[in-house]
């Protein structure tokens, strides 16, 4: 080891340390150095972080970093608040906690022309906190068509151009130099206190030595050739008795490996980078070493390509991720020979609601097609309906569920709007008869109609409102309900046996729109419930919508959609999940709660099958309600609204079990659930404009039968 400090390192130096401060002042009267302060703007840089640092960072004391090389002083924050700032733009493909186990991390470097490269991306990425450099050979001008280095460097030693071009970048990593280089009597010495070796050097018994060496200490040894993008990996920290070069130069004797000539490496190379995986202009290349060219060639473009794919490698050793012991190539000109025109984007087809399609005219059909038109989750139609002359049966389809329908309670709700807009229907074709509910055995209820003469004018009056029904998700504008308004819409649930719960105070419904967004996060982030949710949207004209959800009935803009295109991804959520990040997943509920008028909660007194029935029917009736005074109706399902017990949540969400739990409790106490209510459906009230879309209907889940 040979070095310098002040050669390549910055001088810190801290303006409130008398002995700092007087070099300070010596530099200051030296008309040759430059003074550079532009503390203030990453004061201001630092401060416009997401989250907002601590206060302990944001007062961190700053220094001054003198670089004599260039005859200069800067002034730049502390080393955390410098470290914060600088790597911000990484977050969060290298996430803050990741960026701290790489911290710990030192990399050993043996060969500073595509060594370089390495060292530059490393630091870049913050990818160690310690670097050693070796190589005992000064920059030349035919090394700048590879090394990132410039004509001012001409004669200085490579590792010091490196390290220089490091401090640069952050001074506070740690760099030791051995301008010497290293050779077989030195590489023990080298790698004390190395987690990662790079080997990027020319020296055929060099490179041998590095590999037994770190095969005895176990560190993982990384070469990148520039030919082809080649990445060689040997993770002999994982696989102590892994052969050197995979083996494919079998035992070598590394007293005859020493100055060998650039023709006579050339078998031992094409052994080691197989021959017949050369590109064909570097074998052409080999061909013509020492006749028409000096050694063979490398390109600056290529060089760096390995300095990326070198400090990918390390990013995985030092935070533990997946790395197999092999070789890759990473080819660019074969991805060039790959281009090819992206799919174009389909457009979704524009589509207004004018108003529902006309009933059909037979008075039964007509019952069994208002039935078919209630609401359900995900729009799965989640039933059977069957009719004949004498009466109807809306049966509970348990093939339709989803994991959020906890215990068919969902679908139990769904099964009571169907039941609702069948009476409606009924009654206004002088139908209507006694209704029941049942079980049949199987524990899923049942629910049928026997067809009368009867007509209440009560229900019949709402025929048509029932008809217009439609889920509404647009954004609206707050404005309040009157005292009528309310007074009718809680009557809308009583009659059905239900209770409203209606929030119109600001703060309630804003807090109601936390819960629900950080309902919808966990939904997202969970892989099941994930995974279902986006099965459920349809993107016409791909995909038929008589089930599911028309993405356009979202309401979303195209900023919005373009997003969604990200977030269907599961691979997305697992990395999101795994930082338990995703704020964001929830903002569209959050906002739309906002723009609400109203949020109306419809309480049933039970939790028994029937109950949810009766939730549906109270839900079916308020909304119609809803909708016939001018109001916006958007059905909102958190997860955990029909996972009455604890260890239901625990099997819908294991990971979110207890937020969720806190959650439940926390909208109970907001709308002012009472003790042994349970919630059947929560209703986003709004003054909003019309609906995209609306929801089709499956034919295959309703039957007329002929007596």
């Amino acid at each position: 080891m040979n070095e310098t400090h002040g050669e390549y390192t910055a001088l810190l130096l801290d303006a409130g340390h008398s002995g700092d401060a007087a070099v300070l002042d010596r530099l200051r009267r030296d008309p040759a150095v430059v003074f550079v302060d532009r503390l203030d703007h990453q004061r201001d840089a630092l401060r416009s972080l997401v989250p907002a640092p601590n206060p302990d960072v944001l007062d961190e004391a700053p220094v001054w970093a003198y670089y004599s090389w260039r005859r200069t002083v800067v002034r730049l924050l502390g080393p955390t608040s410098f470290r914060l700032l600088r790597l911000d733009r990484n977050r969060n493909k290298i996430t803050a906690r990741e960026q701290e186990r790489l911290r710990d991390v030192t990399v050993g470097i043996v060969g500073l022309s595509v060594g370089h490269a390495v060292a530059l991306a490393l630091a870049l990425e913050g990818a160690c906190g310690g670097l050693r450099l070796a190589d005992f050979d000064t920059l030349e001008l035919s090394n700048l068509n590879r090394v990132p280095g410039t004509v001012l460097d001409l004669g200085v030693n490579k590792a010091v151009v490196a390290a220089r071009r490091v401090a640069e970048i952050d001074p506070y990593v740690t760099v030791t130099l051995w301008k010497d280089g290293v050779d077989v009597e030195s590489v023990a010495e080298f790698l004390d206190g190395t987690d990662v070796v790079i080997d990027e050097c020319d020296s055929l018994d060099v490179k041998v030595s590095l590999r037994r060496e770190a095969r005895r200490r176990g560190l993982p040894v990384l070469m990148a050739t520039s030919d082809r993008g080649l990445l060689d990996v040997e993770r002999f920290d994982v696989e102590p008795d892994r052969p050197l070069f995979h083996g494919v130069i079998g035992d070598v004797d590394v007293e005859s490996l020493a100055g060998l000539g650039s023709r006579d490496k050339i078998p031992l190379v094409l052994q080691i980078l197989d021959a017949g995986q050369l590109s064909a202009t570097m074998a052409a290349s080999l061909v013509e070493v020492d006749e028409t060219i000096t050694t063979w060639p490398q390109l600056g473009g290529e060089v760096l390509l390995g300095g990326a794919e070198v400090a990918a490698a390390v990013r995985r050793i030092g935070l533990g991720q997946p790395l197999a012991s092999g070789r890759c190539r990473m080819d660019l000109d074969d991805h060039l020979d790959a281009l090819a025109d992206p799919p174009l984007p389909q457009p979704l087809p524009e589509q207004t609601v004018n108003g529902a399609a006309a009933p059909p005219q037979d008075a039964v059909d007509a019952v069994v097609n208002a039935a078919a038109r209630a609401p359900s989750g995900g729009n799965v139609q989640p039933w059977t309906i069957a009719a004949d002359d004498a009466g109807l049966t809306i049966s509970l389809a348990p093939e339709h569920t989803t994991a959020m329908d906890v215990g068919y309670r969902g679908s139990c709700v769904a099964v009571g709007a169907a039941l609702h807009n069948a009476r409606i229907a009924a009654s206004a074709a002088g139908l209507l008869g006694a209704v029941t509910v049942h079980d049949r055995g199987s524990g899923l209820p049942v629910a049928s109609m026997t067809f009368g003469s009867g007509n209440d004018r009560e229900l019949s009056d709402r025929y048509q409102h029932m008809l217009d029904r439609t889920t509404n998700r647009r954004l609206g504008v707050p404005r309040p309900l009157d005292d009528s308004q309310a007074g009718l819409l809680a009557e809308a649930a009583a009659r059905e046996g239900a209770r409203l719960c209606l929030v119109t105070d600001r703060d309630d419904i804003a807090a109601i729109g936390a819960i629900l967004a950080e309902s919808d996060r966990i939904r997202f982030l969970t892989p099941t419930l994930h995974r279902e949710m986006i099965g459920e949207l349809r993107w016409p004209p791909r995909d038929s919508i008589d089930t599911g959800i028309d993405v356009r009935a979202l309401e979303l803009d195209s900023a919005e959609l373009s997003t969604l295109a990200l977030l269907r991804r599961p691979e997305v959520m697992e990395r999101l999940g795994a930082q338990d990040a995703g704020q964001a997943l929830g903002k569209s509920t959050a906002d739309r709660i906002a723009s609400s008028s109203a949020v109306a909660v419809v309480a049933v007194p039970g939790s028994t099958s029937r109950d949810y029935v009766r939730g549906g029917e109270a839900t079916e009736s308020v909304w119609i309600q809803a909708q016939a005074l001018g109001l916006a109706v958007q059905p909102i399902s958190p997860v955990f609204l029909y996972g009455v017990e604890s260890a239901e949540l625990e099997q819908l969400s294991p990971q979110y079990a207890a937020p969720l739990e806190r959650l439940r409790e926390e909208l109970f106490d907001v709308v002012g659930a009472k003790a042994g209510e349970a919630l059947a459906m929560v209703l986003r009230l709004s003054h909003a404009p019309g609906p995209s879309v609306r929801s089709e209907r499956r034919a295959d889940r309703m039957r007329r039968r002929i007596s």
